[in-house]
C-alpha cells in the first residue's frame, strides 16, 4: 500500500513542477508582450545609423595622390587606381578611381590607412541594383555625397534603440 501512497505522492510533485514551468514560461510569454514592436515600414521610415556606421565609401578625387594605399591594405585588393607618372613635374597623376561595390566587404581598412583622407565612410546602405555591373562606382560617383537621413523630409527616421513611454 506504501508503495501506491508514494507513487501518487511522486505524481503529484511532478504535477505541480510542470505546472510551475508552465507557468514561468507563460510570464515571459506575457512580459515580451509589452515590448515596443522591432520592425520598421522601410521606405517610410528609416534607422539614423550610428556614429560609426560604415557605408558606401566616399572618394575626394583632387586630395587624391595615387599612393595606391588603400589598393595594399585591402584584404581583396579591390579599390582600381589608374595613374601616370608625370615626367616634367615627377608626381603621379591620378586617371581614374573606382570600386566595386559588389565585392567591398566594407571593412574601413582604406579609410583609415588613407593618408590623405580622401576616403571616408558614409551612411548610406541602399546600394541595391538589379545589375551587378551598376555596383561598379567611378570617382564621379564615388565623388557624390548622400542625402542624410536626418534631413530628408519624406520619410520619418527612427533612433535604434527604441524607448518606451512612460506615462
Amino acid at each position: 500500500m506504501f508503495p501506491m501512497v508514494t507513487g501518487f505522492m511522486n505524481y503529484g510533485h511532478q504535477t505541480v513542477r510542470a505546472a510551475r514551468y508552465i507557468g514561468q514560461g507563460f510570464m515571459i510569454t506575457l512580459s515580451h508582450a509589452n515590448r515596443l514592436p522591432v520592425t520598421i515600414q522601410y521606405p517610410y521610415e528609416k534607422l539614423i545609423a550610428s556614429e560609426r556606421f560604415r557605408g558606401r565609401i566616399h572618394f575626394e578625387f583632387d586630395k587624391c595622390i595615387a599612393c595606391e594605399v588603400c589598393v595594399r591594405v585591402c584584404p581583396i585588393d579591390l579599390p582600381v587606381v589608374d595613374w601616370k607618372f608625370e615626367t616634367d613635374i615627377r608626381k603621379k597623376r591620378l586617371l581614374n578611381y573606382s570600386i566595386d561595390f559588389g565585392i567591398c566587404i566594407f571593412c574601413g581598412n582604406c579609410v583609415e590607412y588613407c593618408p590623405t583622407n580622401c576616403l571616408s565612410m558614409t551612411e548610406e546602405y541602399e546600394l541595391s541594383t538589379y545589375d551587378r555591373h551598376e555596383l561598379n562606382y567611378n570617382q564621379i560617383a564615388l565623388g557624390r555625397l548622400p542625402m542624410s537621413v536626418i534631413d530628408d523630409y519624406t520619410i520619418r527616421t527612427i533612433l535604434n534603440s527604441p524607448q518606451r513611454k512612460t506615462e
